[in-house]
């Protein structure tokens, strides 16, 4: 587990009765969260519970029906009269967050080292000579050192989540949002792009991640929220919730994966 996020630390995102209707379904209900500076929050549940739309409405990519919304000191009221960012208002807020989604979304017509420095050229205008020397070091980072000229056709799946991660960084956010990011990977790829996301924990990195992962989460987590029915039905500590779940639903869940989380650290 990593020693960054302690709750005495500054709150980097606080979420306060979320909530996200499709019509008359409520994809999720009530959520409220703190999420401190250099914490690492790790979001489970069985599928369909409303874990990945609590995470789109955190980068605005879903807009929630009723709550609030900090992140940072940008504060956004969902209630009743109050109106969404809009234009460059949005696109300023949706910087300070980056995204890896379950499908590695890079331009099919770039190389490697293109999609990274795609964000701080289009985005942020920087000088691509700049853009350039950032995008090397993190695809180095990631351990593509050597496969800046590949197209994403020329890559693994692995290798290509690696490049999402390396993109996403590029923009230098105040917060990473990982969505199931290793579900779509065979599962001899899915350690290369744990790895990643581990060092990047270990760096401080503010982290919100929704997995399946539990070895991921016993080993990463510093707090661990589960979800049901798009509610929060326990959350804590990773070692209290993953190993001592108090509530019957989080027990049910967490029973498949006993014989990874119980396992020792190597």
């Amino acid at each position: 587990m990593t020693n960054n996020g302690t709750p005495g630390g500054d709150v980097m995102v606080r979420v306060e009765g979320l909530r996200k209707s499709y019509g008359t379904v409520e994809a999720v209900r009530g959520v409220s969260l703190d999420v401190h500076r250099g914490q690492v929050v790790v979001v489970i549940g069985p599928s369909g519970c409303g874990k990945s739309t609590f995470l789109r409405c955190i980068n605005l990519l879903e807009t929630p029906s009723a709550g609030t919304l900090r992140v940072g000191d940008r504060t956004i009221d969902f209630g009743a009269g109050h109106t969404m960012p809009r234009g460059r208002d949005l696109a300023r807020f949706r910087a300070r967050i980056g995204m890896v989604f379950q499908q590695f979304d890079l331009f099919p017509h770039m190389t490697a080292l293109g999609n990274v420095m795609s964000g701080p050229v289009i985005v942020k205008k920087m000088r691509e000579s700049e853009a350039e020397t950032i995008a090397r070091d993190l695809l180095a980072k990631v351990g593509l050192a050597n496969f800046t000229a590949r197209f994403p056709r020329e890559l693994s799946g692995g290798q290509q989540q690696r490049v999402a991660i390396a993109r996403a960084m590029a923009m230098e956010p105040e917060l990473m949002l990982f969505d199931e990011v290793t579900s779509a990977l065979d599962p001899e790829l899915v350690g290369e792009v744990l790895d990643v996301m581990k060092e990047l924990a270990l760096e401080g990195t503010t982290m919100i991640v929704v997995t399946h992962e539990m070895a991921f989460a016993r080993d990463v987590a510093d707090h661990v929220v589960v979800m049901d029915a798009g509610q929060v039905v326990e959350q804590g500590a990773a070692a209290d919730v993953l190993l001592q779940p108090k509530n019957p639903r989080t027990a049910s869940f967490l029973s498949r994966f006993h014989s990874t989380i119980g396992e020792r650290k190597a």
